[in-house]
C-alpha cells in the first residue's frame, strides 16, 4: 500500500513567505549599478571599473540618463553606442519599442527597455530586451538624421566554404550512408562539413536554450 504524502501547509506557506522576502530585499539596479565618480567603485560591491574604461565613463553616457530626459521615455527613437560607431562601418542601432523604469531611483535613470536590434544592416526579426543599459557610451541618433543613418548598401552573403571530416570519421560516414543507400561505400558522395554557424552564440540564445532543458526537465 502506497503511504499518502503528508501536506504540510505551513511549511510550505514559510517556503512562500521567504521566497517573497528575497524577491522584496534583492537590490534595485540603482544600487547595484551605482558608480562614485571620484573613486570609480561602484558602492554596492566594492568592485573598481577597469582603467580603460574610465575615458569613456566621464564622456559618454548610459542609455537611461538618454531616456529619462525624453519624451515617452524615447520610445519609437534609435539608439546606438560608440563602440559600434568605432567598429562597423554598417549601421548598428537599437529601435525602442518599450521601457520599464525603475520609479525607485532617485533621476528615474535605471530600468529595463526592449527594442528592434539592427547590427550591420540587418533587422533582427522580433523584438528583445535591450542588454549593457548600464554601459556608458549610449548615443542617440538625432531625429533628422534617422533615415541618412539607416542607409545602407547590402553586402552580398560570402559563399559557404566546406572542410574535410578527418579520416576516421569520413570513413564512419561513408560507411553510414552506403548501409543506409545499399550501395558500393565508393559510390557515395565524399561527406563535407559547412564552415557556417546558424546559431547567434549571444545572451539570448542561451537564455532560450536554458528554458528548453528547464521544459525538458533535464539538469541545466
Amino acid at each position: 500500500m502506497v503511504k499518502k504524502k503528508r501536506l504540510r501547509l505551513i511549511a510550505e506557506m514559510a517556503r512562500k513567505i521567504r521566497a517573497y522576502r528575497e524577491l522584496k530585499n534583492r537590490p534595485q539596479d540603482s544600487q547595484r549599478y551605482a558608480l562614485d565618480y571620484d573613486t570609480m567603485t561602484r558602492p554596492f560591491t566594492g568592485k573598481k571599473l577597469p582603467v580603460l574604461a574610465w575615458k569613456d565613463v566621464r564622456q559618454e553616457t548610459r542609455l537611461f540618463l538618454l531616456l529619462a530626459g525624453m519624451r515617452m521615455f524615447g520610445v519609437g527613437r534609435l539608439f546606438t553606442r560608440k563602440s559600434w560607431l568605432d567598429e562597423h562601418t554598417e549601421p548598428c542601432y537599437w529601435k525602442i519599442t518599450k521601457v520599464k523604469v525603475d520609479y525607485t531611483a532617485e533621476n528615474m535613470d535605471h530600468g529595463k527597455a526592449w527594442g528592434v536590434l539592427t547590427f550591420k544592416g540587418k533587422e533582427e526579426p522580433r523584438e528583445r530586451e535591450v542588454d549593457k543599459v548600464m554601459y556608458h557610451d549610449w548615443r542617440l541618433v538625432p531625429k533628422h538624421e534617422e533615415e541618412v543613418f539607416k542607409r545602407c548598401e547590402p553586402v552580398p552573403e560570402p559563399p559557404v566554404r566546406y572542410a574535410r571530416y578527418p579520416p576516421l570519421l569520413r570513413a564512419m560516414i561513408l560507411a553510414q550512408q552506403a548501409k543506409q543507400l545499399g550501395v558500393d561505400a565508393s559510390t557515395v558522395p565524399e561527406p563535407t562539413l559547412p564552415l557556417k554557424r546558424d546559431a547567434l552564440l549571444n545572451y539570448e540564445y542561451f537564455r532560450n536554450q536554458g528554458e528548453k532543458k528547464k521544459q525538458e526537465g533535464t539538469p541545466v
